[in-house]
């Protein structure tokens, strides 16, 4: 691979440090930072040789991250998600006939990961160097009893090879001449771990002017890669790519120590682990559960994580495998298949319920909340008692987050966006109350309940309800529903008549449990995917994210050019319609197979890579494998023929025309 080769830590340190002072950077050494503290917007750095001002901070601490985290507690942080593993790696003694192999190749051997063993293998000089990632792992500096030292800086854990031993003559069996070196040195040192293993790199929650930079499980070979984002953070306040899998704003309050531990533990563990689409990593479940959640349980609710909140992906019957064991497939086909099909077929025929805890949900009031919205977003807003979407743009025109706007009156609204997004459409409407409007965030008083399918009416008007249930789609009404006070908006992310019940926590299981009585299917996520990639619906960083403009994305019906307010990316959007854009949001049939095609599949045509994939599914009410994508703009037409790569292995597939391929004049669910 004429792209291969190896990176010397300290030497790229070195001359990236080089690099930092030509351009007029000071570096400080062995001079520890001690705390931090604010002098109106500038941040004061303390250390033991003098205060230092800045405009901008960066906590890039390493494993230490966490402790100087706590610093800014006191300006809105919160405790960075992190725990610390230990890593081991052995170097062997020189192998005269490695050192013969490499001088008459002109080259080293290639690196070799075995991801069934889970270790790597790369040539260090004439000799091996052998790092597994070891199932039975240990953790550092978790519990009172293994504190952090004071002092930890360039020093080692003692070696621990008792728990490599399997590894080493593992790795030996595959590379006999590995066992006739000896051990020449053992490293075994602390990694920091985020609870995905992913690193922090973006704004610190909550707190103004400060980044973070930290929590690298790979730290030098990610390093150039890190810091361009972070200068695109600190200088233009957005980034080329969307990098929300590093997005310190990924975890909110649900992350405590005994969950980064245990998430920590898992991934290290599986480290070369294979990531199947149905497969849910069982460490520290139910760190946030509705308040019915054992209801869902009890009637066999298979859960999963939304930003720590447990939703039942699917419903599991008696007699059905709900195993870790059989998720280890790509296939459509398992015990869920049927599970899944049931539950769409169900809210396509009668009427199911989704319970739906831990939507983001914040109230934004006060004189001139309306004028602000209309400076932010890139539509227009609804009337009171009315709902739309409305979508802010960063300034370059890429869809920064789509939210539901709920009006109640001229100048009050509850705004509600994805559950994961919580933290970071927070930053986003926090400049509100610099204007002096007041904002609250709700995510966890109130909980939703899906009620939805040609049913829905006759159920409401059963279980007993004052609501108008003649009010037409995207309608907002407070009401009773079973003797309960709740919000009723007639919307459905399923495509279907529907509304959804915004209610506080403790009148959710009242709800939920005469909407069952009355008949209505419990239904999961998974069905939930199914149905609204069938209506086109996009979803949050996969169909939606900084990848893409708005008008890429097809979202060209939610700007309005005409307003006077100049909203973010109102000029790029302008420029980007008179050129015409490059890449268009588009739906695809796909001849699928046993498997869909998952979150960036590649498109190809002719050869050539034309596209991704954003979303991918079986959707049961069109009987098809539909996938929805982003793809060269000449090729964005209807009956196009282009192939979608599923899991290595392409597949013929057909662009469908720009209208939902259910119910494309939307009769159903405006029934």
């Amino acid at each position: 691979d004429p792209n291969d080769g190896d990176i010397d830590p300290a030497q790229l340190t070195q001359a990236l440090a080089k690099g930092a002072r030509d351009m007029g950077a000071k570096i400080l050494r062995f001079t520890p930072a001690t705390g931090v503290s604010r002098d109106g917007d500038d941040w004061i750095v303390h250390t033991d040789k003098g205060d230092i001002r800045c405009q901008i901070v960066v906590n890039a601490a390493g494993y230490y991250a966490q402790r100087v985290g706590e610093w800014f507690r006191p300006f809105g942080g919160r405790t960075v998600p992190m725990m610390v593993m230990s890593h081991q790696y052995m170097l062997t003694e020189e192998i005269p006939e490695l050192e013969a192999w490499t001088r008459e190749q002109g080259h080293k051997l290639p690196l070799l990961r075995d991801v069934d063993s889970s270790y790597y293998l790369r040539q260090e000089k004439h000799g091996f160097n052998l790092g597994p990632y070891e199932r039975n792992c240990r953790a550092h500096w978790a519990n009172p009893a293994d504190p952090m030292p004071e002092d930890f800086s360039f020093q080692l854990y003692p070696d621990d090879l008792e728990r490599l031993e399997w590894y080493i003559e593992d790795a030996m069996a595959r590379v006999p001449i590995l066992g006739t070196a000896g051990v020449s040195k053992v490293i075994n040192g602390p990694i920091p771990y985020a609870p995905d293993g992913l690193p922090l790199i973006g704004p610190m929650p909550g707190v103004p002017n400060a980044f973070e930079a930290c929590v690298f499980t790979f730290g030098i070979a990610q390093a150039g890669g890190a810091g361009k984002v972070l200068a695109e953070w600190v200088t233009e306040g957005q980034t080329e790519w969307d990098m929300w899998s590093c997005d310190p704003r990924r975890y909110t309050d649900y992350t405590d120590h005994d969950y980064c531990v245990q998430k920590g533990l898992e991934v290290y563990g599986h480290e070369y682990a294979m990531h199947f689409p149905w497969h849910r990593w069982p460490a520290a479940p139910d760190r946030k559960v509705s308040p019915v959640h054992d209801r869902v349980k009890a009637l066999g609710g298979q859960m999963g994580a939304y930003n720590g909140w447990e939703r039942a992906n699917w419903f599991a019957q008696v007699g059905d495998d709900t195993s870790e064991e059989a998720t280890q497939t790509w296939n459509r086909t398992g015990p869920w298949e049927a599970r899944i099909r049931e539950e769409a077929l169900a809210v396509r025929d009668g009427v199911g319920v989704l319970d739906l805890p831990g939507f983001s949900r914040f109230r934004l009031s006060g004189t001139g909340a309306a004028d602000w919205l209309r400076g932010r977003i890139t539509g227009g807003l609804p009337k009171a008692g009315r709902m739309n979407l409305a979508y802010f743009a960063d300034t370059r025109g890429r869809i920064l987050t789509e939210m539901s706007v709920l009006r109640h009156g001229e100048d009050d609204f509850t705004l509600i966006t994805a559950a994961v997004a919580q933290w970071h459409d927070r930053d986003i409407l926090q400049p509100a109350t610099q204007a002096g409007l007041s904002l609250t965030d709700h995510t966890a008083e109130y909980s939703t309940l899906i009620v939805t399918g040609p049913r829905a009416r006759a159920l409401f008007q059963e279980i007993g309800t004052d609501a108008d249930l003649t009010l037409p789609w995207l309608s907002i009404q407070s009401a009773q529903v079973a003797g309960r006070p709740c919000t009723l908006a007639r919307v459905s992310f399923a495509g279907e008549l529907g509304w959804e019940i915004h209610a506080p926590h403790a009148d959710i299981p009242a709800i939920y449990d005469a909407v069952l009585a009355a008949g209505a299917k419990p239904f999961g996520m998974w069905a939930l995917n199914s149905l609204r990639i069938e209506k086109g619906y996009r979803a949050w960083k996969g169909d939606l994210s900084t990848d893409y403009s708005l008008l890429e994305g097809g979202l060209d019906r939610f700007v309005k050019f005409d307003k006077p307010q100049d909203f973010p990316g109102k000029a790029a959007l302008l420029s980007e319609r008179q050129r015409g854009v490059k890449k268009r949001f588009a739906t695809l049939i796909v001849d699928a197979g046993e498997a869909d095609a998952p979150y960036m599949s590649t498109l190809w045509h002719d050869g050539q890579i034309v596209g991704e994939t954003t979303s991918g599914a079986w959707g049961y009410r069109v009987n098809a494998s539909v996938v929805l994508g982003m793809l060269r703009v000449d090729l964005a037409e209807p009956g196009t023929e282009i192939e979608v790569e599923i899991f290595g292995e392409r597949r013929r597939a057909v662009v469908q025309p720009d209208q939902p391929l259910w119910d494309p004049e939307n009769e159903r669910l405006r029934a």
